[in-house]
């Protein structure tokens, strides 16, 4: 049976390959999407959304508007995803409009009225996340577990030690490990690996098919500084890595590790993650500092997980 998930996104270009993919794969049943603030601003977020799910064909997929801003600090936009978010890749508009409700309130009643237990996918700032949790703890039982895009056991981007995601909502993204639900970690570990080659993502974007040619702009706009500060080729199909793993987890290579998330200073939004394999003095003596367990990617098998993404879209892989 198809698994029933829902997606949390802030769509610039690589949440949208993901909700490309999640919309196509057969084993995936999208319930819904809801939209936080990060990449961009909200009202951005919600319309590159919806342009997204056109241009996939799935406009029967409900959509919801979330929060505007994190817990605590003023939204901070990315810079990498050009002031549209989109990169500059342009889509049609879609005639549809988005729910009623909050983004919570659409969460909670879509996640209780599931035949079976759902999995949100949070390839975003985890605001929405933490408020549904707080606000609607019942919604615990119901959840098959959360797979979220964010956080790293080694470097950051958005700081030298703190991921974006996670660094735009920190305690957002501690109270979502702290919300006893099993929680999964794709970080930057594996997310910086998944990637297409230039020269297909090129034939892509001048290819026959318009999803392809969707993918291929996409792909093609992914640009990553360089330390000289100009801007190069990536390829990343990044947060679609995540919702990849869900059809195929055995892409990854994944420990069960104590994580927690820093909430002060310069190491603010970093994801501790605990690798040792014999207890150190701290946990000896105690700290006094919870420590949630994660399943977390440290390793994958990234030309295996770019297969996958482009033959479920009926994409060449070479």
């Amino acid at each position: 049976m198809p698994i029933p998930v829902i997606l949390d996104v802030d769509t610039g270009v690589d949440d949208a390959l993901a909700l490309v993919f999640a919309a196509r794969h057969p084993e995936l049943e999208l319930l819904g999407v809801s939209c936080v603030a990060g990449n961009v601003a909200l009202d951005q977020v919600v319309e590159n959304t919806l342009r997204v799910l056109a241009a996939a064909g799935r406009d029967d997929v409900p959509v919801a508007a979330g929060a505007r801003r994190p817990l605590i600090e003023a939204a901070r936009a990315a810079t990498v995803h050009g002031a549209d978010g989109l990169g500059g890749v342009e889509l049609p508009p879609s005639s549809r409009t988005v729910e009623p409700e909050h983004a919570v309130e659409f969460l909670r009643r879509t996640i209780l009225a599931a035949p079976r237990p759902v999995t949100l996918v949070a390839l975003a700032p985890q605001t929405n996340v933490a408020l549904l949790l707080r606000t609607h703890p019942e919604v615990v039982r119901h959840l098959e577990r959360i797979v979220f895009m964010g956080g790293s056991a080694s470097v950051g981007n958005a700081t030298a030690v703190a991921e974006f995601n996670v660094w735009h909502d920190p305690e957002a993204a501690a109270i979502v490990l702290d919300a006893g639900v099993p929680t999964s970690m794709y970080g930057l570990d594996v997310f910086n690996e998944v990637g297409v080659p230039q020269e297909l993502a090129a034939r892509l974007e001048t290819g026959e098919d318009p999803l392809g040619r969707v993918v291929g702009a996409l792909l093609g706009h992914r640009v990553a500084g360089s330390a000289d500060g100009s801007f190069e080729y990536s390829g990343l199909i990044g947060d679609a890595g995540a919702v990849c793993s869900l059809v195929d987890p055995d892409a990854l290579g994944t420990r069960r590790l104590p994580v927690r998330v820093e909430l002060s200073g310069y190491a603010r939004g970093q994801t501790l993650v605990d690798q040792r394999s014999r207890p150190g003095e701290d946990l000896v003596h105690g700290d006094g500092v919870e420590w949630e367990h994660v399943e977390v990617a440290l390793t994958v098998d990234a030309p295996r997980l770019a297969r996958v993404f482009l033959e479920t879209l009926g994409l060449p892989t070479a």
